[in-house]
């Protein structure tokens, strides 16, 4: 399948491929389908194109690759939100807010989203851990 996004360009994917947000994610109207595509050169940041808006995509990193200490428990909701059978189905990315001053990008762990890679659902989730914020810094 193909996508063009006025960002990106011409996206193939599969319908494997399709991570579905079933609560869409906050301050994106219900935006639902989403795809997540390396940035080639830009290891380890990713990007999550809407398939609905084809101006929408988020940066996005694991939280693992700058904090190696980050960890989240899932509510019993998530894990039924998401159908999660097992920790290894789980993979978390966080949003990153970009800056030209390196210094200043920051990444949210106060927000993870959690995709269940088995099924490609997610769902953002907000912590209620107060060490970690909505803007920390990766440098």
């Amino acid at each position: 399948m193909k996508f063009i996004s006025k960002i990106n360009g011409e996206i193939e994917y599969e319908e494997n491929n399709i991570i579905t947000f079933k609560k869409g994610l906050p301050g994106l109207n219900g935006l639902r389908k989403f795809i997540l595509l390396d940035l080639q050169n830009y290891e380890p940041f990713k990007l999550l194109q809407s398939l609905e808006d084809d101006e929408i995509s988020l940066i996005v990193t694991s939280p693992y690759e700058f904090f190696k200490d980050y960890e989240i428990k899932l509510s019993e909701e998530t894990i039924k939100n998401l159908n999660v059978d097992s920790p290894e189905q789980v993979n978390i990315i966080t949003t990153v807010t970009l800056n030209s001053d390196v210094k200043k990008i920051t990444t949210n762990l106060q927000g993870p989203i959690v995709i269940n890679t088995s099924n490609n659902l997610g769902e953002q989730i907000i912590l209620d851990n107060s060490k970690y914020k909505v803007k920390s810094p990766l440098m």
